[in-house]
């Protein structure tokens, strides 16, 4: 049969499998771990498809990241197997570039996690085969019963299909969301250290990956999460057959209620912490679809019920002229750089606020890309807060202007803690994606696909402009809600359903199917508050009323 590998023709034997044609290229299949193909992934042990036009994934493309990660995963779980035999591993969430466990039961010692990384290395050095298999759902039930995996146990019962597969490492048997590299020896480059109460696993650089990433302290984000952790033992819900339980057993209302209750004191403490400051200027950035603009609504009242009076400028409004940014070598424009701000006028501006003059705003027209000539008259009474919300207002450039003491910073962002199981995490990224698709079909007439389109853009504007910056933040705020993605299911999965095999996002939409097989839906829409952060995307909001 025939085919094309990476731009190559190539004639094979009918069930020659991928990874045997990597030495018939040029380079090899050099750090292979996956095949892109006809908007799958397939693994490298998988059959080639005759007359196919496929492509090599590596650790360069984000479907080449996740099967590193899922495998170093279960490096990771193997070498806990063979060192603490039934141990429980929870794998919390990202940090940074790595990934952040518990060991809920295991004391996390300096000495545990060199006796963890060692057993790690012995694996990767015996190069062993992580062999797939299929199974029944009955079979697979049995398994994680008789090993007390009752996590697993439990998500199995929300799936729909008869079977599915399984991995397996030195008689390791478990079950993961996607393909996973073939031998052990493709996950060579990593790090394990202590960090807080857990284990954090570090992933290859994502500029050099022939190192580990560099460990970065980050207190606040730890805190965050930690304050996250907490939530889920009030709400009681760590998993997603936990959320699912409770749709059965028709209790979800009140779970709402409690979340967004949890949500309120948490702004009202961060409101507090801004009149204790005695700052002026109130900072809020974050990355897409963290809701900072509700937030910022919903902090203004929050500092009403101070006493004080804030009032709000919009950054959009200091855009260049859309023909003044410089374009970009690949053609385009950068809108996500500071430098598309006008950050003198800005400087300008706030500075004469604070100190009680009259200034005239500039107002942008996103029609014409330019700014309309006459500008708004605008003053702030002494003492009164200004808040600021956009991507940049955590780096000082912005407001080099005012003095530090002036200044109070805050990090938004959705960070999902709950997770399908045990082994299995739900990522920040996709909640997030998630959220955009919703809001962008909902009120901006653009298709799940064109959004995913323009987020890989997106998420290299974060990594640059936003992720630097996120520990200079006097507080944070974690706006993801427990339960949303009960109620996203409703608006994001039959759009995803539509995208087909010939769409090149068809590997991110059946991705993001995959999950949200598992999540039950509810029709609880009618007890999301009006000011919920979740009415950003869903619609329904009363601050946008109040605008109209």
């Amino acid at each position: 049969m025939y085919l094309k590998l990476n731009g190559i023709e190539l004639s094979c034997a009918k069930g020659t499998r991928w990874g045997e044609l990597l030495e018939r290229l040029p380079d090899r299949g050099a750090g292979a771990l996956g095949i892109s193909v006809r908007g799958r992934t397939d693994s490298l042990n998988d059959p080639a498809e005759e007359y196919a036009f496929a492509r090599t994934l590596t650790y360069a493309d984000e479907e080449g990241r996740r099967i590193y990660e899922r495998s170093l995963q279960f490096v990771f779980l193997a070498a806990v197997h063979r060192l603490y035999p039934g141990e429980r591993v929870r794998i919390r969430h990202s940090f940074v570039q790595g990934l952040y466990i518990d060991l809920p039961n295991l004391p996390v010692t300096d000495t545990v996690v060199a006796a963890l990384r060692r057993e790690m290395r012995a694996l990767v050095d015996e190069d062993l085969p992580i062999q797939k298999f299929r199974v029944s759902k009955e079979d697979a039930k049995g398994y994680f019963k008789r090993t007390g995996q009752l996590d697993r146990l439990r998500i199995l019962g929300y799936r729909k299909f008869d079977h599915f597969t399984m991995y397996r490492i030195d008689g390791v048997d478990d079950y993961f969301y996607g393909e996973m590299a073939v031998r052990t020896g493709q996950v060579a480059v990593f790090d394990l250290r202590a960090y807080g109460e857990g284990v954090l696993l570090q992933m290859p650089d994502a500029a050099d990956p022939a190192r580990p990433a560099a460990f970065v302290d980050s207190p606040m984000l730890l805190r965050t999460y930690s304050e996250a952790a907490e939530w889920h033992t009030i709400l009681n819900c760590e998993n997603v057959s936990d959320l699912n339980d409770m749709i059965g057993r028709r209790s979800l209302r009140e779970f709402i209620r409690v979340n967004e209750a949890l949500q309120e004191r948490r702004i009202q403490q961060i409101a507090d912490g801004f009149v204790r400051s005695g700052a002026r200027l109130l900072l809020i950035a974050g990355p897409s679809s963290s809701g900072k603009t509700t937030f910022a609504h919903r902090m203004a009242i929050a500092l009403r019920v101070q006493g004080l009076r804030p009032v709000k400028i919009s950054l959009d409004d200091y855009y260049l002229n859309r023909d003044d940014i410089p374009l970009e070598p690949d053609g385009t424009r950068d809108f996500e750089k500071i430098e598309t701000l006008d950050v003198p006028l800005l400087c300008e501006q706030l500075a004469a606020l604070l100190a009680g003059e009259e200034v005239g705003l500039p107002r942008f027209n996103f029609n014409t890309g330019v700014r309309e000539p006459e500008r708004r008259p605008f003053r702030v009474e002494a003492g009164q807060p200004i808040i600021i919300e956009g991507i940049h207002g955590l780096n000082d450039r912005l407001t080099a202007s005012v003095p530090r003491k002036q200044k109070f910073r805050v990090y938004i962002s959705p960070l999902t803690m709950l997770n399908l199981d045990d082994h299995n995490r739900i990522r920040t990224t996709d909640a997030r994606l998630l959220r955009r698709i919703v809001r962008d079909y909902q009120f901006r007439g653009t298709s799940p696909e064109a959004t995913m389109d323009m987020w890989p853009k997106v998420r290299r504007g974060e990594e640059n402009y936003i992720f630097p910056f996120q520990e200079k933040a006097d507080m944070m705020f974690n706006s993801s809600l427990t339960y949303e993605l009960t109620v996203m299911k409703k608006y994001a999965y039959p759009a995803l359903l539509q995208i087909t095999p010939e769409s090149p996002h068809y590997t991110l939409a059946r991705r993001l199917v995959k999950f949200l097989n598992y999540i039950q839906p509810a029709d609880v829409e009618d007890e999301i508050p009006v000011n919920s952060i979740l009415r950003e995307f869903i619609g329904g909001c009363c601050f946008y009323k109040d605008e109209d």
